[in-house]
């Protein structure tokens, strides 16, 4: 049986666009003589839908465009994702396989993630137990998502009492699908071959895995679809970051191997490039405001934007201040030059001295500090906003992770724009991005990449005057965010204790501001947003 694996980019709740898209590479699938086509989790409404979830309309439309699907197939079975209601209006993430106009087989997902991004026990009631099904001459195990993700061969810690894959073994399955709407982060890539080659190669059966790709605010889908064969060694495999469709034939265990990227780094700069695109266009913007300092993160946010909208649809904006060095003033436009893109030139050091002013009679003629510092910075955001609102451009801020963990930054500053574009890449690999966007020729400024890093919100400002080296104080962040390990464990790491407690206490202190941020790509396995939910009034015990 030769079976079309199929990843699209789905809009949450465009039905009309999912479909269309469907009926696209359904036709494809027919011209290639394909017996059968996956789609991915959900792909009728798109994931993850939040509370459109609870809108009756929203659910009545999956089913009606799904019902469209089923009567104007033809020549083709389909596997797609959708959400079905019972009588009792009780929600279900389900699957289903559809030929010749009739339902052939249903199944609903049991295991219902309830941690980092997902909350799918809010909203579905879980399934009961399958049983895999008879299709052309195949016996096929259907599973969704984590279903297949629970395999006791592979998990210590398991959520479901029933080891579906071993179920459907058992009872004879000769394919076993597993249709998955998996959010990317670095790293997730070996995860991912090593569970499900584990388990095609455990039971001796080709395994299936479609997956979603694209966007949807925060969370970013890589696609990368893949077909094992009974050996658990690949045999197919689709792109990375882009639609794509694969083809597998069952019968000699052998389909289309399409290019992924090789290292980590080129994995999440794609990332970032198809989430901009996408939060762009999904929310109806064509073109994307950058401030351009002349710094490393600015830079790297300006490079992904060009990639993500294309060089005419990024619009630069240098905002110099009397603290502003030659050298980034050089290097912006620099910068901006090598990038083809338009660059604005606005010096706020009028604007600001207009603030000193006007605050000098409640202020008093007190020596330039924080409030200064940060009066800068919230011009810069009032200039930014004022284009957007004239032009309709979407700003995108460009403060790193471990600045805003660690509350160096602006509320209603910096902070300020409608996208965090690198909200979620620590400032060591902000500058391993830069240097991989250099790897074919200088795009951003060498001197960018040497010079140590600073806000230059008051004469001969570092970074590093206030915070640890970015090496010691992104793996301090890495080990408290991402890996949960209290101060001792950290301490026990090698570092300094009052370092450790500085950065804790800085990082707890500071959630009010990362509250307040716009949205951000999530590229790690914890970012901030509403994968971790840490309340804002609490005493901080490091």
């Amino acid at each position: 049986m030769k079976i079309a694996l199929a990843q699209i980019n789905p809009t949450i709740g465009d039905f009309e666009h999912n479909t269309e898209k469907m009926t696209a590479s359904i036709e494809k699938a027919v011209n290639h003589s394909c017996d059968l086509i996956v789609f991915s989790e959900l792909v009728i409404c798109g994931y993850p839908a939040g509370e459109l979830l609870n809108k009756k309309d929203f659910v009545a439309a999956n089913l009606n465009h799904l019902r469209k699907m089923i009567d104007s197939t033809k020549g083709i079975g389909v596997i797609c994702g959708f959400v079905d209601k019972n009588t009792d209006q009780q929600l279900y993430n389900s699957a289903l396989l559809f030929d010749k106009g009739e339902i052939l087989h249903q199944v609903y997902k049991r295991v219902l993630p309830a941690c980092g991004i997902f909350d799918e026990r809010r909203y579905f009631e879980r399934g009961t137990e399958w049983s895999s099904f008879s299709y052309k001459g195949r016996k096929i195990g259907l599973t969704i998502c984590e279903d297949i993700w629970d395999d006791k061969g592979f998990f210590s810690r398991r959520h479901d009492p029933v080891d579906q894959a071993a179920r459907m073994a058992k009872e004879g399955a000769d394919l076993i699908i597993n249709i998955s709407a998996s959010p990317y982060y670095a790293g997730k890539r070996e995860l991912k071959l090593g569970v499900l080659g584990n388990i095609a190669k455990k039971y001796k059966v080709p395994l299936l895995y479609v997956n979603q790709v694209g966007g949807n605010d925060s969370v970013l889908f890589d696609g990368m679809s893949m077909a094992f064969d009974s050996t658990g060694r690949v045999a197919a495999r689709a792109r990375e970051f882009e639609q794509d469709m694969i083809v597998f034939d069952t019968d000699i265990e052998k389909g289309d191997i399409h290019p992924i990227t090789e290292t980590s780094a080129e994995s999440m700069l794609n990332a970032l490039i198809m989430g901009t695109r996408d939060y762009a266009h999904k929310c109806g913007f064509k073109k994307a405001l950058v401030g351009i300092s002349g710094g490393i993160d600015s830079a790297l946010t300006a490079c992904i934007a060009v990639k993500a909208l294309g060089k005419e649809n990024v619009l630069g904006v240098f905002m110099p201040s009397q603290y502003t060095s030659q050298q980034s003033r050089k290097d912006a436009k620099t910068l901006a030059g090598n990038l083809q893109i338009e660059l604005l030139h606005i010096p706020i050091e009028p604007l600001f001295n207009q603030f000193l002013q006007s605050l000098s009679p409640v202020c008093g003629e007190t020596s330039h500090g924080l409030t200064e510092q940060n009066i800068q910075a919230r011009v810069r955001a009032t200039l930014l906003m004022a284009l957007s609102n004239k032009f309709g451009h979407l700003v995108l801020s460009t403060g790193n992770k471990s600045e805003s963990t660690v509350g160096y930054c602006t509320l209603y500053g910096d902070m300020a724009g409608g996208l965090a574009v690198i909200s979620d890449v620590p400032k060591m690999m902000v500058y391993e991005l830069a240097r991989l966007i250099n790897k074919d020729g200088e795009t951003i400024p060498a001197e960018i990449l040497q010079k140590p890093p600073s806000a230059e919100l008051k004469p001969g400002q570092k970074d590093q005057d206030d915070l640890p080296p970015y090496e010691i104080l992104d793996s301090i962040l890495r080990a408290y965010i991402e890996e949960n390990k209290d101060p001792e464990e950290i301490t026990g790491m090698g570092f300094d204790p009052s370092t450790v407690r500085d950065v804790i206490h800085r990082v707890d202190r500071n959630e009010y501001k990362r509250h307040q941020a716009p949205p951000g790509l999530k590229v790690t396995t914890k970012s901030f947003g509403y994968g971790r939910r840490y309340p804002i009034a609490r005493k901080s015990w490091a």
